[in-house]
């Protein structure tokens, strides 16, 4: 076989790429991993991973340099001096913000899985069949019973843990034991199923930190909460700890780093893809890779790209766009809605270790007769904490006696912030923006994406439902806050090359096949076609793991 020539190229390391090399390689296929950033080595390259606040020059926090350096990430609280070199040189890759638009990008091998949440939550059917039953946007062309095995699946292996809690709307799964809940979240928990007669649920967050240790992975969590710098062991899921060594194992894994994908090559006499073109981003020299299939990963808005720059000889809006849906239906969860209080009488109480991980109340509204005057609906995730050292005390702002009350643990509070679904409106968008380019030369995207009045109407009730949450617990001084948000900020960007039934209205197939290209797998956030209100980086490790036992077969039977 040619050096440039494999059986599957992958675009992108990050969740979703991290699980399509890790079995396609698994399942004897020679695959080339292409990601457009630099390296980082597991363990090797997580430089400040085992630094604490104090030995570095700004405490963690940010400079009126880096203010100035990135004008977007310093909208919210990814731009610190803690990580900041994960996350993308913002002059070397604009975008165009028709309407504002928050994107947080991490160009590196891993992507985001070094700095995600880990809140890891399986879909119902009450998310795949919301789209029919309301007459909104397309069906999902599969139902959780499609998905459920392969939730089970990569739960295995990712290592998730959480509380079986019996929901309908929130399916169990394949859990390593759960983390606890502190003594305010267990008091507080208690009250609320009491109070509401088990409708509602405040439970530990399901996340991708293991609670037992995995000697085979070489994973083992210490709850030391650094996660998002690189854990030196493993203790959460990425694609440094997990997949990528799994898919290095096999030996049939090739690496590639600063590898911008231009586009995928498309033959028309076949009608399949026959590779891709990259540009080197060290040294801007193009070079072509050939594939039997080809698994864009590379994240909704780049995944979405790269199609719309792919095959515009056949398709002047690209490769996947003659429904006229590729890059519309742009999704986010809208967050930054709340309330909080302060938890009285657990003055002798502290916590052991930092807990990874908070709580999470699962979805009741408009479900099981709680009816709103919106459509779907939203969690909530927060939970209870001491103040520490950086807290404010307005009776003492100088001297001995301010030093030492800094050195015991303040006041207890709680907290709940939701997270809310987005509906799939056409016109929220991305489009190629041809008046502007990147560092290398090529066009950069436009965003043109807002929330509407029924999240708007949604944000309401956050607020409101958790105040009374709270202040029937025994919360005291409770006040609700909207923080304002604006898409993007939840980093949980979704759509632009939705699933479905019908080719005239979708993108890809059930399979996450391109309709107008059958070699082309998509299994990204692009893939979604509503965005429910929990977390969808698990769907999308589900979505991938399906896609690829699919393409495999599809591959033996030399179907595609």
């Amino acid at each position: 076989m040619a050096e440039n020539t494999f059986d599957a190229i992958v675009v992108g390391s990050g969740i979703s790429g991290g699980w399509a090399a890790k079995e396609l390689t698994e399942k004897g296929l020679t695959v080339l991993l292409l990601e457009r950033g630099e390296n980082i080595e597991h363990i090797k390259d997580y430089a400040k991973a085992n630094r604490e606040i104090w030995e570095l020059p700004h405490r963690g926090d940010r400079t009126q340099q880096m203010i100035k350096d990135y004008p977007v990430l310093k909208r919210d609280y990814p731009l610190n001096e803690r990580n900041l070199h994960y996350w993308v040189n913002e002059k070397e890759c604009p975008y165009t913000e028709v309407k504002r638009f928050d994107w947080y990008r991490g160009y590196h091998v891993g992507g985001r899985s070094l700095m995600w949440g880990r809140q890891s939550y399986r879909w119902s059917d009450f998310d795949f069949e919301a789209n029919a039953k309301e007459g909104i946007a397309i069906d999902w062309p599969i139902r959780y019973k499609d998905i459920a095995p392969w939730y089970h699946y990569v739960e295995g292996f990712a290592g998730i843990s959480g509380s079986k809690d019996g929901l309908p709307q929130l399916p169990d799964g394949n859990f390593l034991p759960p983390m606890e809940l502190n003594c305010v979240e267990k008091d507080v928990a208690a009250r609320i199923k009491q109070q509401y007669g088990g409708k509602r649920l405040l439970t530990i967050g399901r996340v991708a930190n293991i609670t037992q240790p995995r000697p085979e992975q070489n994973r083992a969590c210490h709850y030391r909460d650094k996660c998002w710098l690189g854990c030196p062991f493993g203790g959460y899921f990425s694609t440094q700890s997990a997949t990528l060594p799994a898919a290095m194992k096999t030996g049939r894994l090739t690496l590639r780093p600063f590898s911008i994908v231009k586009e995928i090559i498309y033959d028309k006499d076949s009608k399949q893809a026959k590779g891709v073109r990259v540009i080197d981003a060290e040294n801007n020299n193009t070079y072509d890779y050939f594939s039997k299939i080809v698994f864009l990963n590379a994240s909704t808005l780049n995944s979405t790209w790269i199609l719309m720059n792919s095959a515009t000889d056949i398709w002047p809006g690209g490769l996947g766009s003659s429904s006229g849906e590729l890059g519309h239906n742009l999704m986010d969860h809208h967050f930054r809605a709340g309330a909080s209080g302060k938890a009285e009488g657990y003055d002798d109480k502290y916590v052991y270790g930092k807990r990874p991980n908070g709580i999470y109340v699962p979805r009741y509204q408009n479900l099981f007769g709680d009816k709103r005057e919106y459509t779907r609906g939203f969690g909530y995730q927060g939970g209870a904490s001491r103040q520490g050292w950086s807290r404010e005390i307005a009776e003492m702002s100088i001297g001995a006696d301010f030093k030492e009350a800094l050195c015991e643990p303040g006041e207890w509070t709680m907290g709940l912030n939701g997270f809310g679904e987005t509906l799939p409106y056409h016109e929220n968008k991305i489009t190629l923006d041809k008046t502007k380019k990147d560092k290398w030369g090529l066009n950069v995207l436009a965003v043109d994406c807002e929330i509407k009045d029924n999240e708007k109407k949604m944000r309401q009730d956050m607020m409101n439902d958790a105040a009374e949450m709270l202040t029937t617990a025994g919360i005291k001084e409770v006040k609700t806050y909207d923080n304002g948000y604006y898409p993007g900020m939840g980093i949980h960007e979704m759509g632009t090359a939705r699933m479905g039934r019908d080719p005239k209205t979708s993108v890809l197939n059930e399979w996450n096949q391109v309709w107008d290209c059958k070699n082309v797998f998509v299994t990204d956030g692009s893939c979604m076609t509503s965005a429910a209100c929990v977390n969808p980086s698990l769907t999308y490790m589900a979505l991938t793991a399906r896609a690829c036992d699919y393409a495999v077969k599809e591959l033996k039977r030399m179907n595609i």
